[in-house]
């Protein structure tokens, strides 16, 4: 049987081979962002047009988009950018991977309302794919203002998505989804698959599922 873990357990794996083992949260995301790349980049192996939009939120799902961008870029697609807020409001392992992004000449499209968005439907349309790194399993509550607005743009758009880890919205514990929830083609999630994914509608919305490597030890992984 599939091994399945609560948003709570992989917060704590990750804790304990950061703090524990002293592995660098930034390598842990480097690793992460790299297979949602590498699974983008298989999808659309055979197309003569490749037009990635990555919609990044502020935490650290979105600095798995900004790395995920980077790897792509370096593989020659073209890539949108999108920022669900402020760069200024970014920080820490996310703010390390967008800046890098800002150092390589790419693009940041701010989007802190609902009204910026509606200017960057047709940029979004325009791609072949999404990468949906809004939200992770730290998400609480209902998605509100434009994360809401994306994400409803998005499944009524039918276009293709991958989801970072979690499709954003859905309760990683339990599969309820919070409101307003993604419905991915494919989840890439990193370690362990998480409970809600095979509970109540969370099936519905993860699509087909890929679990990763990012680095944590594994004798830590098979005792979660």
């Amino acid at each position: 049987m599939l091994k399945q873990v609560t948003a709570q357990q992989i917060r704590n794996l990750d804790d304990i081979a950061i703090n524990k083992y002293k592995i660098d949260s930034l390598f842990l995301m480097e690793n992460a962002g790299k297979a949602v790349a590498d699974e983008v980049a298989r999808i659309l192996i055979n197309k003569k047009t490749k037009k990635v939009a990555i919609v990044c939120g502020k935490g650290n799902n979105g600095g798995d988009g900004f790395v995920a961008a980077r790897y792509l870029l370096n593989q020659g697609f073209e890539v949108k950018n999108f920022l669900l807020g402020k760069v200024k409001e970014i920080t820490s392992d996310a703010y390390a991977n967008l800046n890098m992004l800002l150092n390589l000449g790419q693009k940041i499209s701010e989007i802190p309302d609902i009204k910026t968005f509606n200017r960057y439907k047709k940029d979004i349309r325009d791609c072949q794919i999404v990468v949906d790194a809004i939200f992770g399993v730290g998400l609480k509550g209902e998605p509100g203002g434009p994360a809401k607005a994306v994400i409803n743009f998005l499944n009524r758009s039918k276009k293709k998505v991958v989801s970072v880890d979690v499709p954003s919205g859905l309760d990683a514990t339990t599969g309820i989804p919070l409101g307003a929830c993604v419905t991915a083609d494919r989840t890439v999630t990193f370690t362990l698959a998480k409970k809600g994914f095979f509970m109540n509608k969370g099936p519905k919305f993860i699509g087909k599922l890929k679990i990763v490597d990012i680095g944590i030890p594994k004798h830590l992984v098979r005792a979660a």
